[in-house]
């Protein structure tokens, strides 16, 4: 799986949520705080949406906005008459935020750009085929389509993002070396990994791809992969039965004792303890 994927994975809970909402004139209304992230897509009309540091973005038909944060926001209808968008949410897991959801900004807006962002444009509108008409399958290809839209969203924001900066996750992820890197580590996470062999994987010395792979991720190599272990070790406490030295192996531990210290000092708790509060059966 790729990376994009697995942080995707990691931190999604529940199901999605989606409505489309009519907004009469003058209409206002005050988001809270969310835990997960929110977005809106303006389908007729204009609507603002405004975040604490009070910029404001309005969304005409085909715009969207992400908020991947659930950040406390305010909607307004910015027209005289009748204006409608579509609403979502997703749940995610705030205990263990991957990085590269923290390195995107509270608010992302996403003009309609059929010309980049085609994917995101072709999710919407047959997110919008699907509410405009009640049809056979319903229940099961919403939720699929808002994975999917959730993924161009997140597409699109690290695309703007890396316009703009030279370093971060939005750059990172097209990085030849740290990408490659990245891949090893996510497909592999059991491997013994060190800084010299993940370098040499990435074509690069031990110290130069240190280097590089610490600027772009905001972690060393190693403390990323133990971050990235102990997030596997914990999707598989919470979703298989598979005993402890099974994870313990499955993540690169040589014996559940060090799995068993390593979990401890990251969660607080033991990873019997941590499988008990949060099973999901997944």
């Amino acid at each position: 799986m790729d990376v994009l994927s697995d942080a995707i994975g990691t931190m999604r809970v529940g199901r999605p949520s989606l409505t489309l909402e009519d907004a009469d004139p003058w209409w206002e209304k005050d988001a809270g705080i969310f835990d997960g992230a929110r977005f809106y897509v303006g389908t007729t009309g204009r609507i603002e949406v405004t975040a604490p540091d009070e910029a404001v973005v309005t969304l005409r038909p085909g715009d969207a906005v992400l908020l991947p944060h659930g950040t406390a926001h305010t909607l307004a209808n910015a027209t005289d008459r009748t204006a409608r968008f579509l609403s979502g949410a997703y749940r995610l897991e705030r205990a263990r935020p991957h990085p590269l959801f923290q390195d995107l900004p509270d608010l992302v807006s996403l003009p309609a750009r059929p010309d980049r962002y085609q994917g995101l444009q072709a999710s919407i509108d047959l997110l919008l085929g699907e509410l405009g008409e009640p049809m056979h399958g319903r229940d099961l290809v919403l939720p699929a389509l808002l994975e999917v839209l959730l993924v161009h969203l997140i597409r699109a924001c690290l695309i703007e993002r890396a316009g703009l900066r030279a370093t971060g996750w939005c750059v990172a992820l097209d990085d030849e070396v740290v990408a490659r890197s990245l891949r090893a580590l996510h497909e592999r996470p059991a491997d013994p990994w060190t800084v010299e062999s993940l370098g040499a994987h990435a074509g690069l010395s031990r110290a130069a791809f240190a280097r590089r792979f610490t600027a772009m991720v905001g972690q060393p190599p190693l403390t990323y992969l133990t971050w990235w272990r102990l997030t596997v070790a914990a999707r598989l406490l919470q979703t298989t039965d598979v005993p402890l030295s099974t994870v313990a192996q499955r993540t690169g531990y040589g014996s559940p004792y060090a799995f068993a210290n390593a979990f401890k000092r990251e969660y607080g708790i033991s990873a019997g303890r941590y499988r008990q509060q949060h099973r999901t059966g997944r």
